[in-house]
C-alpha cells in the first residue's frame, strides 16, 4: 500500500512495489515524482528525514537535512541589520539534503539503485505533467505577497502563457529534467560535486551567499536513533533534533494527564487543551530544540517533572496569558507512507521549506533552492542560533506508531509548524475516540496564525467554536486555508491487513495491490 499527497505518485509507489521492489524503492521513486509534480512544496533542493520499519521489527531513522555554509553565522547578518533571515535571502539557503538521504536509504534498505528509481521524475519533467486542484490553488494563493515572478527560472517554468497556472494546465520542465537525468547517469556524486553543485555554487554567490563547493561535497545524511513516547496504549517514535519530533511527544504527554476521551471530539474543551498544551510543548521547542550538538537532549525534555510542570500551568477554562510564543514560520511539505508485503514500513517526508524554497531556481540546472536557514535563530547564545556548518531547527517530522512493540503505522501530517500537533490530533482521533486513519485525517483541526499566535478554524467547525474559544482568551478566527495535510498506513497487528488514509486538504490518494 502506499499513501502520498499527489496520485501521481502514489501510482508511481504501486508499480515500483509491483515491478519487484520493496516499500523503501517505491517511497523514493514516489519522492522523485514529488519533486516534479509539487514544485512548491519540494524538490531535490530541498531536505528529507525518514524512518523506515524493518520486517523485524526494528526501526530506523534518517536525517537528510543539509547544513549552513561554513563561512556563514549570525553576525554577518546582524550587522547588516537583521534580527531574524529573511526568507528570500541567499543567506537562507542552506546545502540540499535531500539526496544523500535517499541515497543512504536506497543502499541501506532498498534493493535498486537510487538512481534507477528516477526514470518516471525524468518523465514527467521531460514530457509534462498535469495541474492537480490543490497545487493550482497553491499556487494563485500564495502563502505571503512573494512571486515567482521576480525569478527568471521560476517564471519561466511556472508562467509559460503569461499567467498562473490552473488545473487541468500541464507543464514542462526541461532543466530539471536533464538534471535528473545526470544524477540517473553518473550518482548522486554527481549532484554534490559536479557541474550541477558548480551551477548552485554559483547561483547562490551571485546573490549574495557564501556557500562553496566545499559545503556541497562534504553533505552527508546520518543514522538516527528514533525517539519515543506512549499515549494511551501506542508508542510514538519520532526522529531527534534538529526536527521538532520531540514536541510532538510533549504534546501528547501533556494530553495524556487529561481525559481527552471524556470530551466531546469536536467539541471547545478538546481543541482548548490542544491548544495549550502545543503552546507549552512548544515552548520548549523554541528556547531548546536544534542542531544536537548545541541543543538540549530530548530525553531531558520529555522528563515526567517536565511534563508535570507544563501540565499544571494548563487552565481547561482559559488560555494561559503568561505563555508567549514567537511568530512562527509558516511553511508546507510533501508527506508519503509506503508498506509491502514483507512487512517493511517507510515514513518519509521531504520539502523545500516555503512556498517555492528561497524563491529561486538554478538557471542551468533548474532546482528550486530551499530556504531552510530561515529557521535559524539571530539571537546571540541562542541553541539554535545561526553558525556555520550546523544544521538549523526543522518542522518535517515523519513518524511511527507501534504496538505492543511492533510496528503498526507510518503517519505524517504537513503543515510547517503545525506538524507536531498535527501528530497529537491524529493520535488522539485514533486512540481516543476510535477513529480508523481516514476518519483521523479528515477530522478539522485548529491551529494558531503564525504571525499573530491566535487560534485559526477550519471552515467545518465554523463560527461557534471561534465563540467558544474566544470566551476561553483566545482571539478565535476562521482558517484563510486548509491546516496541513497527512497520510497513514495502519497494518492491523494480528492479521496484516492494511488501511490507507489520505488528508482530502491534499491531492493524494491511498490505494494498494
Amino acid at each position: 500500500m502506499a499513501a502520498t499527497s499527489h496520485p501521481a505518485a502514489t501510482t508511481v509507489a504501486l508499480q515500483t512495489l509491483a515491478m519487484g521492489g520493496n516499500a523503501v524503492d517505491a517511497a523514493l521513486a514516489a519522492a522523485g515524482v514529488l519533486s516534479v509534480v509539487e514544485p512548491h512544496m519540494t524538490g531535490i533542493g530541498g531536505d528529507c528525514f525518514a524512518m523506515v520499519a524493518e520486517p523485524d521489527g526494528s526501526v530506523h531513522g534518517v536525517n537528510g537535512s543539509g547544513r549552513a555554509p561554513a563561512m556563514l553565522d549570525a553576525a554577518m547578518l546582524r550587522d547588516a541589520g537583521h534580527n531574524r533571515v529573511p526568507p528570500t535571502h541567499a543567506h537562507a539557503i542552506t546545502v540540499p539534503g535531500a539526496l544523500r538521504g535517499f541515497e543512504f536509504l536506497a543502499t541501506k534498505f532498498g534493493t535498486r539503485p537510487f538512481e534507477d528509481l528516477l526514470e518516471p521524475a525524468i518523465r514527467l519533467a521531460r514530457d509534462g505533467w498535469v495541474v492537480a486542484d490543490r497545487v493550482a490553488h497553491d499556487f494563485a494563493n500564495p502563502k505571503d505577497p512573494r512571486d515567482v515572478d521576480q525569478d527568471p527560472v521560476l517564471n519561466r517554468v511556472f508562467r509559460p502563457q503569461g499567467r498562473v497556472p490552473a488545473a487541468g494546465d500541464s507543464l514542462v520542465w526541461p532543466q530539471l529534467a536533464k538534471t535528473l537525468q545526470t544524477i540517473q547517469r553518473d550518482g548522486v556524486e554527481a549532484f554534490y560535486t559536479g557541474e550541477i553543485a558548480r551551477d548552485i555554487v554559483t547561483h547562490i554567490r551571485d546573490r549574495g551567499g557564501v556557500m562553496s563547493l566545499s559545503d556541497l561535497a562534504t553533505c552527508r545524511a546520518d543514522a538516527v536513533t528514533p525517539i519515543r513516547a506512549d499515549y494511551r496504549g501506542l508508542t510514538i517514535a519520532e526522529l531527534p533534533p534538529n526536527g521538532q519530533g520531540v514536541t510532538a511527544l510533549v504534546t501528547l504527554k501533556l494530553m495524556e494527564r487529561f481525559d481527552v476521551a471524556s470530551m466531546e471530539a469536536l467539541g471547545v474543551d478538546r481543541f482548548h487543551l490542544e491548544i495549550e498544551a502545543a503552546r507549552a510543548a512548544y515552548s520548549l521547542r523554541d528556547a531548546y530544540v536544534a542542531d544536537p550538538e548545541t541543543g538540549a537532549d530530548p530525553d531531558q525534555l520529555l522528563d515526567d517533572a517536565v511534563i508535570d510542570a507544563l501540565a499544571a500551568q494548563i487552565d481547561l477554562s482559559a488560555r494561559n496569558t503568561q505563555l508567549t510564543l514567537p511568530p512562527l514560520a509558516d511553511a508546507d511539505t510533501v508527506y508519503l507512507a509506503v508498506a509491502d508485503a514483507e512487512g517493511r514500513m517507510v515514513s518519509l517526508i521531504y520539502s523545500v521549506y516555503d512556498d517555492f524554497g528561497a524563491l529561486t531556481a538554478t538557471e542551468a540546472t533548474g532546482i528550486v533552492l530551499q530556504n531552510r536557514g530561515s529557521a535559524f535563530s539571530l539571537e546571540a547564545g541562542h541553541p539554535n542560533e545561526l553558525r556555520g556548518g550546523k544544521r538549523p531547527l526543522h518542522t518535517i517530522i515523519p513518524a511511527m506508531a507501534l504496538q505492543d512493540g511492533k510496528p503498526v503505522m507510518p503517519f505524517g501530517v504537513m503543515g510547517g509548524a503545525y506538524q507536531p500537533l498535527g501528530h497529537a490530533h491524529v493520535i488522539s482521533s485514533l486512540v481516543d475516540y476510535g477513529m480508523d486513519v481516514q476518519a483521523a485525517l479528515d477530522a478539522p483541526r485548529v491551529f494558531w496564525n503564525v504571525a499573530t499566535t491566535q487560534p485559526i478554524v477550519e471552515s467545518p467547525l465554523g463560527e461557534p467554536m471561534i465563540e467558544a474559544l474566544t470566551k476561553r482568551g483566545h482571539a478565535a478566527g476562521p482558517a484563510k486555508r486548509a491546516i496541513g495535510g497527512g497520510q497513514a498506513i495502519w497494518r492491523d497487528p494480528s492479521s496484516g491487513t492494511l488501511t490507507g488514509g489520505s488528508d482530502p486538504r491534499k491531492d493524494g490518494c491511498a490505494a494498494g495491490l
